[in-house]
């Protein structure tokens, strides 16, 4: 069987005959290709027998037109990936115009017939020498189950362990030698690859030097290749360095600038339904080892959901697609990014459906298992036909997104008039009438292409400006151009490249919508060669012709780093952290997270005397704490603490500095937490270290009793005002039960650093307040004592102020806002005298994506009634709580539901209220998860805030450590952000768009994100503390990451000795 029978065609856009107006090829697998000439007024001419394009025994995929022998007329080139008769002879074509509406078929003499299973291929410049190379996306012929997840990237093409007529896999780069193409493959650092599973390819300037560079998308478990042109005739493939993770099975991509930063961003499509029903129905997700397995065997971390990569302009990607409302449009093909209003911004165009649905779990489960096994035994024709007629078929709306700025886009595809199922797989845009606005031309499996004339020109009146590019030499249409818009502080980016989406191609006059903009200031337009021209206030409305001038400047690269950075690093010597490799989800199934990797944590504070901070980081597991301490000179030295080696067993996880029995110096508290041990053993106990004024410490074993818990946090505040420090611990979880409250204390000190939990007698509430992740002492109350604020997962912010003997609620405008908090920081950020609370939560850009309107839930209790408290995350959608896990998850964890017998269909519209009697969900305990967002919460007094929403770049994952500190000595408060958590089930993804955050504050509310090329900070690891540190001449910040080195930057400004 073919394993890419449902692929589709493709489309390609372009005037053939140069009357002005685009025309239109589509391609066929299993009938003759077509070519329609455009007459006006969308009426198109088949023309495709005269042309000679007949009947031909190829099954073709991809298309491009293009002009080869840079004549002035396009050409087509088509790549086929099998033949209908021998499947053998695929070769792919090559069309050369005639310049008489016909066509002669050169691909040999041109050194273009490839014989390998061809996707997509797209002519540029890589070398920069003048003329057009070629890069052709190979689908590897090989069947993947026999594959076993091996990594063969590198295996050359004549080691391949397969029968001839599966050889031809793997993407090629043809260079152009003048009179014909010449492979150059291997010696270019492109991998012509035995598990190369191609399907698209988008080409374009990623790193803002004027050398293109090529994104390929890779099907099931290979990843995509990201090759950065070296710029002397080689690539290196630096995915894992750009991209944080990839789509699972990448099918579509295209490149285009979606925030008009002038650089491009990177969108490809993937599976992942959009609909539940769909999801529970048709969809699978790789389990924890599976997952793990492709880690570990090299093919990087990949997640099914498209990818919206947002180029950071520093080397990076950062994928918004959960927060700009584009990772699931189900099974998707071509997705392009256009400008489909005019209104300046790209918008986003999805191809969706499958002819038959191959991944329905009632078809796999009741049909296809007995069904493969007779194909198999028998090997007959028939049996492959039963498999194929029981296969359920659902036709798809295409997707249409209208981009609403700030990353975020808005379904417009009914609005839009997408209202025809189908099962569409090519897709390409161009002005069909040239009445301004792009118009498109899909290509449908088993049915009619769709062709839709846009009328936004018509509707909405936004202006334009088109331009057509015309190039010298061999390369006659300026492919590889850059057009830069400006207007204002606005740039919008174009690149020519014609092959974008899936096996399809656009036409070359580039539309830039201007919105109701009515002058441009200027276009750029940075040629092949690298010369710029630039047209200074052109009309609008109007086709721009501009040609490649002989002279003009040369394009100057930019410094991509400032001068001076806000943070910079400074070298030291601290130790990595060690983090052990448990899995929380082998132990509990169906939780939403690990909470087993939640450190490392520090501590600061002058421990000898010497007027200088040292530092603790926080042990784990066979490696213990250490103190470092801080030299005359800056650097740090570790001290040998002999009774931090007796608790090498220990996970530490909260650390706190303080003056425990009054004697003047820093004592040492480190709390422990982990997932892995149940309470009751030894690691939870909870450590007072005594200084003795020089930095030596000694344990006292008596100052907490046997209290054990797995913690988050300590802080301290003489919250009685008796002269001492007493204590908030805040407890994490219980472990092996996650959801379930743990108790939290109030440590009242005796002032001689003995320690009694009062917290039930101070407040039962504070005892059993949920799963803290962070609290902070802080004036909110404007009196001269501090209040306790405390944030957790599956809770509001609570703050609690003291009075008398006893600690009371403080009702706030708060107390709905449940959220999975991470951390919390207090200070006055507005300078009115109220400290202000800056709330770290999950982000924006997750797979769960709650509100109030639909909450995420969890519900807790034995289900099964098997004396083991079970767990089932929920969201509510229409106003039923539907599991959020699929049905075999379920069945897995508690084998009761396995008796009900339920169709995935079934399953699927299933609340859990419905999955259990009435008698067993009444004593659940629910808990609520609606508020995502991270905020700065300005102090209005009487438990009041003004809340406001952190800026969008600070929404694309979670904040787990805050520092307020002036950083550009302009003497306001500024935020330095760290985030990132890996620790989700692989059918969430994870949070990684983090690279640490630096927020410039003005006194007033108005917060400047900072680029990591301004604020220094590019840390791709799980930040999980940000500590000040003073130097002798520098004011610092210490940032840890989970399983990474301690880094540490210094302060741009300086602090006077």
């Amino acid at each position: 069987m073919f394993r890419n029978f449902y692929n589709g065609g493709g489309v390609a856009i372009g005037d053939i005959n140069n009357d002005g107006l685009p025309d239109v090829f589509l391609t066929s697998n299993q009938s003759a290709n077509k070519l329609y000439l455009n007459k006006g007024n969308f009426k198109f001419d088949d023309i495709s027998e005269k042309a000679g394009f007949v009947a031909k025994p190829q099954w073709s995929t991809g298309v491009v037109m293009v002009d080869i022998n840079h004549d002035g007329w396009l050409d087509i080139f088509v790549c086929n990936s099998g033949h209908i008769n021998d499947g053998v002879s695929k070769e792919n074509q090559l069309f050369i115009n005639n310049k008489n509406l016909t066509f002669t078929e050169s691909a040999k003499a041109y050194g273009l017939a490839d014989n390998g299973f061809s996707t997509q291929v797209s002519f540029f410049d890589y070398d920069l020498d003048g003329d057009l190379d070629c890069f052709l996306v190979n689908n590897s012929p090989i069947p993947v189950n026999t594959l076993n997840y091996a990594n063969k990237r590198e295996l050359p093409a004549e080691q391949w362990p397969i029968k001839d007529f599966l050889k031809g896999g793997g993407d090629h780069l043809l260079r152009n030698d003048g009179d014909k193409f010449v492979d150059v493959t291997h010696s270019t650092g492109i991998h012509g690859s035995l598990i190369s599973f191609g399907l698209g390819v988008t080409i374009g300037d990623v790193n803002g030097d004027h050398y293109p560079d090529v994104y390929v998308s890779n099907d099931f478990f290979e990843r995509d290749y990201l090759y950065i042109n070296q710029k002397n005739g080689t690539f290196k493939d630096e995915l894992e360095n750009w991209v944080q993770h990839t789509s699972l099975a990448s099918m579509g991509a295209d490149m285009g600038d979606v925030n008009n930063d002038g650089y491009p961003d990177i969108f490809t499509t993937d599976m992942l339904a959009d609909d539940d029903y769909r999801l529970k129905t048709t969809s699978s997700f790789d389990n924890i080892d599976v997952y793990r397995l492709k880690v570990q065997s090299g093919f990087y971390q990949q997640f099914q959901q498209n990818t919206l990569q947002i180029n950071n302009k520093n080397g990076k990607f950062l994928d918004a697609c959960y927060y700009g409302g584009v990772a699931a449009s189900d099974w998707s093909w071509g997705g392009l990014l256009f400008d489909a209003d005019n209104d300046g911004l790209n918008d986003l165009y999805i191809c969706n459906g499958i002819n038959n649905d191959l991944t329905n779990q009632d078809f796999i489960d009741f049909f296809a298992n007995d069904i493969v096994q007779k194909m198999v035994m028998t090997g007959k024709k028939d049996e492959v036909d039963a498999v194929i007629k029981k296969m359920p078929k659902q036709p798809l709306l295409n997707k249409a997104y209208k981009n609403e700025g700030g990353l975020q886009f808005s379904d417009k595809g009914v609005d839009w008039g997408f209202t025809q199922q189908s099962f569409s797989n090519g897709a390409a845009y161009g002005d069909l009438d040239n009445d301004g606005d792009l118009d498109m031309v899909i290509s449908n499996v088993n049915q009619k292409a769709f062709v839709y004339k846009n009328k936004s020109r018509e509707i909405n009146q936004n202006n334009y400006i088109a331009v057509s590019l015309k190039g010298t030499g061999a390369n006659s249409y300026a492919i590889g151009s850059q057009i830069k818009v400006f207007i204002g502080d606005q740039i919008m980016s174009r690149e020519i490249i014609p092959s974008r989406g899936f096996q399809s191609s656009i036409d070359y006059k580039t539309i830039i919508g201007l919105g109701k903009s009515a002058n441009i200031d200027s276009i750029q337009v940075i040629w092949p060669n690298r010369m710029v021209s630039t047209q200074i206030k052109p009309a609008i409305n109007q086709v721009l012709v501009l040609e490649q001038p002989k002279q003009a400047p040369m394009f100057k690269e930019l410094s991509k780093y400032n001068e001076k950075q806000l943070l910079t690093i400074v070298p030291s010597s601290f130790e990595k952290h060690q983090e052990d490799d448990l899995v929380d989800f082998y132990n509990e199934r169906n939780i939403p997270r690990i909470l087993s990797k939640e450190g490392p944590k520090a501590g600061v504070a002058d421990v000898d005397g010497d007027g200088l901070d040292d530092v603790y980081l926080a042990g784990t597991p066979k490696h213990p704490g250490q103190l470092y301490l801080q030299m005359t000179n800056g650097t740090f030295v570790k001290k040998r603490i002999p009774v931090f080696e007796q608790y090498a067993d220990f996970e530490d996880v909260a650390v706190l500095f303080f003056d425990a029995d009054k004697d003047g110096d820093k004592d040492l508290f480190v709390g422990a937490g982990g997932n892995n041990i149940q309470i009751g053993n030894r690691v939870f106990q909870h450590r007072l270290y005594i200084n003795d004024g020089k930095g030596n410490f000694a344990i006292d074993v008596n100052a907490f009793g046997n209290n054990e818990m797995n913690i988050a946090v300590a802080i301290a505040n003489d919250f009685d005002q008796d002269g001492d420090q007493d204590l908030f611990v805040g407890a994490r979880s219980l472990p092996g039960n996650y959801g379930i409250t743990p108790q939290s204390y109030l440590y009242v000190n005796d002032g001689k650093g003995h320690f009694k939990d009062m917290a039930k007698e101070k407040n039962p509430d504070i005892a059993g307040i949920g799963m803290v992740t962070g609290a902070v002492w802080a004036n909110i109350a404007g009196d001269a004592s501090k209040e306790l604020v405390i944030v957790g997962e599956w809770m509001s912010p609570k703050i609690y102020s003291f009075e008398k003997d006893h600690f009371k609620e403080i009702k706030t405008n708060l107390s709905d806002m449940h959220g999975w908090w991470q951390s919390v920081a207090a200070a006055d950020l507005n300078a009115d005298g109220k400290e202000d609370l800056v709330l770290g939560n999950l982000g924006e850009n997750f797979y769960l994506k709650p509100s109030k309107e639909q909450p995420v839930k969890i519900w807790i209790t034995d289900f099964d009634q098997n004396g083991i408290t079970d767990k089932i995350l929920t969201r509510s959608i229409s106003g039923k709580d539907l599991p959020v896990f699929l049905k075999r998850d379920l069945e897995e964890q508690i084998p009761l539901l396995k008796k009900q017998n339920l169709r995935h269909e079934v399953f699927a519209k299933k609340p859990v209220q419905e999955l259990f009697s009435d008698a067993i969900i009444n004593k659940t305990l629910v808990k609520e998860f609606n508020e995502p967002a991270s905020f700065v919460a300005y102090n209005q007094g009487n438990g009041q805030f003004q809340i406001q929403k952190m800026p969008t770049y600070l929404q694309l994952s979670c904040i787990n450590a805050i520092s307020c500190v002036d950083v550009n000595a302009d003497g306001f408060i500024d935020l330095v952000m760290g985030g990132n958590n890996f620790g989700f089930p692989p059918m969430m993804g994870r949070l990684d768009a983090s690279f640490g955050q630096v927020l410039l504050g003005d006194g007033k509310g108005y917060w400047k994100p900072q680029t990591a090329n301004v604020s220094g900070l590019e840390l791709r690891g799980e930040i999980r503390d940000i500590q000040p540190i003073h130097t002798k001449n520098k004011e610092c910040l210490l940032i840890l990451q989970n399983n990474e080195l301690p880094v540490l930057f210094s302060i741009q400004k300086v602090i006077k000795p």
